[in-house]
């Protein structure tokens, strides 16, 4: 692909990365940066945050910043702010991300058609760009959003919750469906999303990026040649499926397992973990919080659990974990799009019963356990960031191709018009 400007839109925060999206969206800026010409454009809450700003332009010289200074980040605020949008036909899981001076900023790219192309990173950021798109745009679809909040009223057991869930997956699902057909390109990152989005548009206008994974960085850590009889789950705590996996590995799947091993830990590894987390702590069961790296609290486990009941996007935990020679139990829901196979590299078990088991049978057998992180490291190898990076870009270049036809027509109608 041929050298090319491209805007990124991005809201909040980009920096640290240390989220699923975040960091996927970081190692993919990263490699286009070295061929195209990329500005990344960041806005979050908050006040100004200059530090972050100046660490962003070391990473991305040309990138643009703005604040909005809204301040909903407490739970009580969050509370509020929802009550306040309940009326409102938008989910407000995208419209507390609205902003005046974000729009603006962005619709004078638009008029001044600055750019070859533009990257929607996220849905939530949907919401501040123009109805006219007269740049050749890109939606980068990490998490086909609808299907996560499905997901929750499948599984919420308390049934005022279980109500503001399904009002916001039916707005939801209006709303993300608006929006994948507007934009002139869409990039899933999974075939099971881009089948999911493809009721609701073309799907050759739909790309597939797998997720990656920096194989060098997980490759080279130290191995620990006699594992503890530790289970480690990685992944953010302030996101709902996360905090939901670790409450249902402790209630229903942890027991099993100590019946069998009583002397087994489960470690929590992720950023923010709240009340309901911080609750699950005892004995057997570590919280960490924030850390710098996930690397060593992988290297000291037996297996690492994925038991996702409710997810979507990246899944980047799992990769993680197979390109640090682990073995890996997950339930399909937490594999879901990814290119493993049960009983080779992986094995996927969806009840409390068939997770602990799978467990138990690769804590017992070593023999088993080496063969499972020897398959999983091999997989892994094969999306390095670099390889994932070409993909993103054949599907920008066919982006440009279908969506340069599409708005060289719009402009000629806005002209006639």
């Amino acid at each position: 692909m041929a050298p090319v400007k491209i805007l990124w839109v991005k809201a909040n925060k980009l920096l640290p990365a240390n989220s699923g999206g975040d960091i996927r969206s970081y190692n993919i800026l990263r490699q286009l940066a070295r061929h195209h010409q990329v500005t990344l454009f960041s806005y979050y809450d908050g006040r100004p945050d200059s530090a972050y700003e100046t660490e962003l332009r070391r990473h991305f010289p040309d990138a643009v910043c703005v604040c909005t200074r809204k301040s909903t980040n407490s739970h009580l605020k969050r509370g509020f702010d929802y009550l306040f949008h309940l009326p409102a036909s938008r989910p407000y899981a995208i419209s507390r991300f609205s902003s005046f001076a974000v729009r603006e900023k962005l619709a004078l790219w638009y008029s001044n058609r600055e750019f070859d192309v533009v990257v929607c990173d996220f849905l939530d950021a949907a919401i501040n760009f123009p109805e006219l798109l007269t740049i050749p745009s890109v939606l980068f679809q990490h998490n086909v959003e609808s299907e996560i909040w499905r997901r929750h009223v499948q599984t919420e057991s308390n049934l005022a919750l279980k109500y503001f869930y399904s009002v916001e997956f039916r707005r939801m699902i209006r709303y993300e469906r608006m929006i994948v057909r507007n934009f002139h390109h869409v990039i899933a990152v999974s075939e099971h999303d881009r089948e999911l989005m493809g009721r609701w548009r073309n799907p050759l206008q739909i790309s597939v990026v797998p997720t990656g994974v920096e194989v060098t960085r997980f490759k080279s850590a130290p191995r620990q040649l006699t594992p503890q009889a530790l289970v480690v789950f990685v992944g953010a705590m302030d996101w709902e499926p996360n905090i939901d996996a670790a409450e249902f590995f402790c209630s229903e799947v942890l027991p099993r397992i100590q019946a069998k091993i009583p002397e087994v830990r489960f470690r929590i590894v992720g950023r923010n973990p709240g009340r309901r987390v911080q609750r699950l702590k005892g004995k057997s069961v570590e919280v960490t919080g924030t850390v710098p790296s996930v690397l060593n609290h992988l290297q000291e486990a037996a297996v690492v659990a994925v038991p996702l009941r409710v997810a979507g996007g990246t899944r980047l935990k799992i990769y993680e974990a197979m390109a640090a020679g682990k073995a890996v139990v997950s339930t399909s829901i937490g594999a879901e799009g990814l290119d493993v196979h049960h009983g080779r590299d992986v094995i996927l078990a969806d009840t409390a019963a068939e997770f602990a088991d799978a467990i138990v049978l690769l804590m017992r057998d070593v023999e088993l356990r080496q063969r499972y992180e020897r398959a999983a490291a091999e997989l892994a190898s094969q999306y390095d960031w670099p390889v994932i990076a070409v993909k993103f870009s054949q599907a920008l270049q066919a982006a440009l191709e279908i969506a340069g036809e599409l708005v060289a027509k719009d402009a000629v109608g806005e002209h006639e018009t």
